[in-house]
């Protein structure tokens, strides 16, 4: 009596599924007749291997079914849980004064649809760095557009502004925009120590312009391979709130002259302690509902020294599924490089060690030669529609409920 108590979702399954089984077991002994063959007789070894054979089909099929209801449950979830953010953002834009004619679902309508958004934080000083992106695993110029609009892809260089906005500094990153076009421009002083603010800003702006199933952040000193990105966040997509990365849980540095300083330590007890488990700041995702949170509840989101502890925070109280992914952590060669050699294409590799890839304007194109996934890996991934992935749910539910009728 004094247990925990069975999650609502594991008992609705369960209830379907013993239905199901207890459907099947009356009315085969409903319609079961005695054989005229034994005539009262005990079975032979043959009757009773048949009857096995009998069973074990039936029991094969009773599964099968309850996979197909389970996999249509888990997307009729998934619908529940959007339309559940999408009245909580409403709710929210009226509390503040915000709200229009037209609710927070048809406000999507108007923003471009994509798949994932991967933004890049980058800095003034940071052109070198961006250039051997460039010249290695981000597309460019008409490729960067054809990603975009066949795979649902957008990839942006994230940064603000100075303190002094329209001086040097800034005009350079207009000019660098007006050749390239793929920056994301935020309304932001940028800053070292203002990562968290940026990180916050990016998601809420992000999510403001595109409609898309997940939102990355990675840093721009880190080798990425786009396909390997998309098709690991694919498998997560029926998911509706979801926080991928390479999941940490580092010690709590008190001492004001260490490089990752948090002056707020005494919040996460006493000294020695660590911080609980978050992804680390070098590449992460997360899904449109949680993108959504953080633009609702931009202003009261507490911002921590480090960035990938602030998000890690503005999560923890969530009911969401964290998932510890190490594809999206492997080191430079020779690791990644063996990964590869194996099958085994990273998502990501960096240097623990420098946070990034060290020397990583240097060393980029030798490690996107050794650990890239090669130029076909993203062009050949074929994506589900939502228009698809709507008629395979609904042929899914058909398919059973005609075989529960079949079964009864």
């Amino acid at each position: 009596m004094r247990g925990k108590l069975l999650p609502g979702r594991f008992i609705f399954v369960l209830c379907i599924s013993s239905f199901l089984a207890g459907s099947l077991f009356t009315g085969r002994t409903w319609t079961a007749h005695p054989s005229p063959d034994t005539d009262g007789q005990m079975p032979t070894a043959q009757d009773c291997d048949h009857k096995r054979k009998l069973v074990e089909e039936e029991s094969g099929d009773m599964a099968a079914e309850v996979t197909k209801t389970h996999q249509a449950i888990k997307s009729l979830d998934r619908t529940m849980s959007k339309l559940e953010t999408d009245l909580a953002v409403a709710r929210a834009g009226q509390l503040d004064g915000r709200a229009s004619e037209h609710s927070a679902s048809s406000s999507n309508l108007s923003l471009a649809k994509a798949f994932v958004v991967v933004g890049i934080n980058t800095a003034f000083s940071s052109k070198r760095r961006r250039d051997s992106l460039r010249r290695t695993w981000l597309p460019r110029g008409e490729k960067l557009k054809k990603l975009e609009k066949e795979k649902g892809v957008v990839v942006r260089f994230v940064i603000g502004h100075t303190a002094t906005p329209g001086g040097g500094l800034d005009r350079a990153i207009d000019a660098e925009d007006a050749r390239h076009h793929d920056f994301l421009r935020l309304d932001h002083v940028e800053g070292y120590h203002r990562l968290s603010s940026k990180t916050r800003l990016y998601f809420s702006t992000a999510a403001s312009i595109w409609d898309a199933d997940f939102y990355v952040k990675v840093d721009d000193d880190v080798h990425l391979n786009l396909g390997m990105l998309v098709s690991t966040l694919a498998m997560h997509r029926s998911k509706p709130r979801i926080y991928i990365g390479c999941m940490k849980s580092g010690p709590v540095l008190s001492l004001k002259d260490e490089k990752y300083h948090e002056p707020e330590f005494w919040k996460f007890g006493e000294e020695g302690n660590k911080y609980f488990r978050h992804a680390t700041g070098q590449l992460y995702a997360i899904s449109k509902d949680l993108a959504s949170y953080i633009s609702t509840n931009s202003p009261i989101l507490h911002r921590y020294a480090n960035e990938d502890v602030s998000v890690g925070a503005w999560f923890i109280g969530l009911e969401i599924e964290h998932v510890d992914e190490r594809s999206m952590c492997c080191g430079t060669p020779p690791d990644c490089a063996a990964k590869a050699e194996a099958g085994n294409v990273c998502v990501a590799s960096f240097d623990w060690s420098c946070s990034g890839v060290c020397k990583s304007v240097e060393r980029m194109e030798k490690i996107h030669g050794l650990c890239g996934e090669g130029d076909g890996a993203l062009w050949d991934f074929h994506l589900l529609t939502p228009e698809d992935e709507f008629a395979a749910t609904s042929l899914i539910m058909l398919d059973a409920i005609c075989g529960v009728r079949g079964l009864i």
